[in-house]
């Protein structure tokens, strides 16, 4: 055989082996990124006009996170949101909307004490995707239920529905040992359990 099918042949191989290496290297990275995001992997891969650009958005997410200094709330800040969290809670009775809106603002708080930027809603979301994945879109239904308020296209009970998903973010965001797996148990539970039916009633 000549040397230029030898060359030929050679160049066929290092293509081949780049491929699979390619391949692994992308299953790898999938597997990975539907570890650390769950149900947001899927529903950011539902909304992406590929799996590519999807995968490609979550990985920049892991990187923008990297780059944060997130750190567990002290006791006594603990203490001191979860006292003020069962104030919006009563407030609810009087005033839905208001405690709402409150309720929104101080996971805000929450968040920048914590270390995450709060520049915008969605850079918000974005970030708190990466470490609490499973509850990151009660987060965007509770937003998403507010601003209907705020239109007045809201109802009682879709402000109740909100402080629901807002208190399963909550749970997470003032875990002691900022276990997000235990967390995201306690926030589902919680965000469920111990809801009166009544929509005049603040939700628990």
């Amino acid at each position: 055989m000549p040397t230029w099918g030898w060359i030929l042949i050679a160049v066929a191989v290092v293509v081949v082996i780049a491929a699979i290496v390619m391949s692994i290297t992308s299953k790898r990275k999938t597997k990975q990124l539907q570890s650390q995001f769950g149900p947001e992997y899927d529903r950011t891969i539902e909304s992406a006009d590929s799996r590519r650009k999807a995968e490609s958005e979550l990985a920049a997410r892991q990187e923008r996170r990297e780059q944060l200094d997130i750190r567990p709330l002290s006791t006594a800040a603990r203490e001191r949101y979860t006292s003020q969290w069962q104030q919006v809670q009563a407030q609810f009775v009087d005033n839905p909307g208001s405690a709402v809106a409150s309720a929104d603002t101080l996971i805000q708080s929450v968040m920048s004490e914590r270390g995450y930027p709060v520049d915008d809603f969605d850079s918000r979301a974005a970030d708190i995707s990466v470490d609490h994945p499973h509850v990151v879109e009660n987060y965007r239904e509770g937003h998403r239920l507010a601003h209907q308020d705020s239109i007045g296209k809201g109802s009682t009970e879709d402000l109740r529905q909100a402080m629901r998903h807002y208190r399963a973010l909550f749970d997470e965001l003032v875990e002691p040992d900022g276990d997000a797996d235990e967390a995201t148990t306690r926030g589902r539970d919680d965000a469920t359990a111990g809801t009166s039916t009544r929509t005049e009633r603040a939700p628990r």
